[in-house]
């Protein structure tokens, strides 16, 4: 069939055609938008899931929801920062919300409090003074001055608040890969948001990010759990799957044959991405008004050498030869979480000696920790992947010196 009508979307962040699946998270948005507006207060809202179920995508849909109920929408995709780096994205999407809420000729009251707590909170983690172009007030000394980002970022949270309440509108930060986040700035954000709770002011935070976002928010703040909503998006049900999959096809007049469906959806697992993947494939293979079994198998290896190439790939470029070793080594046990010290025998080391690696790769959100001394990936099907690169290969050790059996004994 024609490539240039193709209906599937299989990019990053990109929108499919049928957002399946996904219904229930979008009336609980609309439940807190409305909340806000009506001046009470809601939880903030904090999505998980592994890579490539459509975190990403719904930030895109809540957006556009916010945007034509005439909010005021911040984006960010977070990145491993210091404090002060952190605090300058902030001054900058602070900065625009400001200039979005009122034009600086028409500064209210209360916005143009908000804009001299922001010439201070801008001026603090950048004394260049470049953030603070065009906030052509005095900063409001004693006021998110301090430099301490916790204390000084609810100074912002509600000055920015108390500016778009008094507008009759809202903030929505959006902010995806939230687990990159430290734990001192994670903390910031819980401390703002929950000072405007408190106050019932219009500001709230949608974010999206690994499985460990939840273990690193119960480490941020006890009441972390009382002021966010954790909802966890995986894999769609069977007839979810099949929704995305015949729909978009529908309206262009194509149809599959129910053996085609249950191939993909069995092959894919029901992963959004991997569906769209798919369904691009087997739509430009096809040559008829019906997608045959044979397509869908016709199409299975284009498939697997886009994710090979373009989505599984990257997971593995800036890995270690232990790191890549102990990845092949969880994949060579099988599908799904791996105990820590079955994946040390595969590897012919102790826990111990292989704990660095572990927790390497957790930090650099290849792995996840289900539940108490297991892992897995963060990738859906990685280990499919990494078996199909071939057989696993243990690193040899390097002999050990004096200082390795003292640290054997100090054990």
């Amino acid at each position: 069939m024609d490539p240039r009508t193709n209906p599937y979307t299989p990019n990053a962040g990109a929108q499919p055609p049928v957002l399946a699946g996904r219904s229930s998270l979008l009336d609980n948005f609309s439940v807190l938008m409305n909340r806000l507006k009506a001046g009470r207060t809601d939880k903030s809202m904090v999505i998980t899931g592994l890579r490539g179920v459509g975190k990403t995508v719904l930030l895109g849909v809540f957006r556009k929801n916010a945007d034509d109920s005439g909010w005021v929408t911040l984006e960010s995709e977070i990145s491993k920062h210091d404090d002060m780096a952190f605090g300058k994205m902030i001054a900058k999407e602070m900065r625009r919300a400001l200039f979005s809420l009122d034009p600086a000729r028409k500064w209210a009251k209360r916005a143009r409090r908000a804009a001299g707590v922001l010439r201070s909170f801008s001026l603090t983690v950048d004394p260049g003074g470049s953030l603070s172009v065009g906030l052509d007030v005095e900063r409001m000394y004693g006021t998110a001055d301090s430099g301490q980002l916790d204390s000084d970022l609810t100074d912002l949270f509600v000055a920015l608040g108390e500016a778009a309440q008094e507008k009759g509108t809202g903030i929505l930060l959006l902010f995806d890969e939230i687990h990159c986040l430290s734990l001192s700035q994670l903390e910031a954000l819980i401390m703002g948001l929950h000072k405007c709770v408190q106050r019932s002011l219009p500001i709230t935070l949608v974010g999206a990010g690994l499985p460990q976002t939840l273990e690193l928010s119960s480490e941020a703040k006890s009441y972390s759990e009382r002021l966010f909503s954790f909802p966890q998006i995986g894999a769609l049900s069977a007839d979810e799957a099949k929704y995305a999959l015949i729909e978009p096809a529908s309206h262009l007049g194509i149809t599959f044959e129910e053996s085609a469906i249950d191939f993909i959806c069995e092959y894919t697992g029901g992963y959004p991405y991997f569906l769209q993947e798919y369904g691009k494939a087997v739509w430009n293979v096809s040559g008829g008004e019906m997608i045959t079994l044979e397509d869908a198998k016709v199409a299975q290896s284009l498939v697997e050498h886009e994710l090979d190439e373009n989505f599984f790939a990257t997971r593995i470029s800036g890995a270690t030869q232990l790191e890549y070793a102990y990845m092949r080594a969880m994949a060579e046990l099988g599908d799904g979480p791996q105990l820590a010290g079955d994946v040390a025998s595969l590897l012919d080391r102790t826990s111990p000696q292989v704990s660095p690696t572990r927790s390497n790769l957790i930090a650099k959100g290849q792995l996840y920790t289900p539940q108490f001394g297991y892992a897995d990936f963060t990738v859906p099907q990685f280990a499919r992947y990494l078996r199909r690169r071939g057989p696993l290969e243990v690193p040899k050790q390097r002999p050990k010196t004096g200082r390795d059996r003292v640290d054997e004994q100090l054990r």
